[in-house]
């Protein structure tokens, strides 16, 4: 059977409860690349599905990763959802798109990298796991990478990028063709991400300026 067609029977034949996840988690990356909230149920569900999937297979550590992401996907929708109610008449500011200087990245990648060897070193020596650094890379990188999406810090997508690249090798390497194939669709939705919400950032930037003109102008 050729990888191709490895892949299409594969999708075609899923069960059911794993194929929702996969069309959620999905879901949750399209619409997180178009700025909309209802990434975040999304999330939550493919979440809370592939935690229970992870736990049946005995894959336990990824479990308990697919538990953090449900907690951020809470946090996220709450981040996104509270500036965007009015409450007594009186309408908050949104969460706005945001961009983290180079040097603040800079110094994040080294600390990340750092804390990704240590994870690294402990499960190339303690446990039999395969490709422990380039692993713990992956997993260390995904952590932060969600914080930023709850966030609107548009770099984000930048780090998905390269995590799901590395991970697509991953995944070849181990013969899991068509979840290297759904990461190397990530990779595009992150593309696309990025894309858009460097346009949603300098849109919101160009009206804060005419905001700002606008009061200036009236205060003359």
């Amino acid at each position: 059977m050729s990888a191709t067609s490895e892949i299409i029977h594969y999708f075609t034949t899923l069960p059911l409860f794993e194929l929702l996840a996969v069309l959620t988690s999905v879901l949750y990356v399209v619409l997180a690349a178009k700025g909309n909230i209802w990434c975040w149920p999304a999330a939550i569900v493919s979440t809370i599905l592939y935690t229970v999937i992870f736990y049946n297979v005995y894959l336990w550590m990824d479990s308990l990763l697919q538990l953090y992401y449900l907690l951020m996907a809470l946090y996220g929708w709450f981040c996104w959802h509270k500036n965007t109610e009015s409450t007594n008449q009186t309408l908050t500011k949104a969460l706005l798109y945001s961009q983290w200087s180079l040097k603040r990245h800079s110094l994040i990648i080294v600390s990340l990298a750092l804390v990704s060897l240590a994870l690294g070193w402990l499960m190339a020596n303690y446990t039999p796991a395969h490709f422990p650094y380039l692993d713990s890379a992956t997993t260390v990188f995904s952590v932060f990478a969600t914080y930023l999406i709850t966030q609107k810090v548009i770099e984000n997508w930048l780090y998905f990028i390269v995590i799901d690249i590395v991970s697509i090798y991953l995944y070849i390497e181990k013969g899991l063709l068509p979840t290297a194939a759904l990461f190397a669709g990530f990779v595009i939705f992150s593309i696309y991400g990025y894309w858009q919400w460097r346009k949603y950032y300098k849109m919101q930037f160009r009206q804060q300026h005419d905001e700002i003109c606008m009061n200036n102008s009236v205060i003359s």
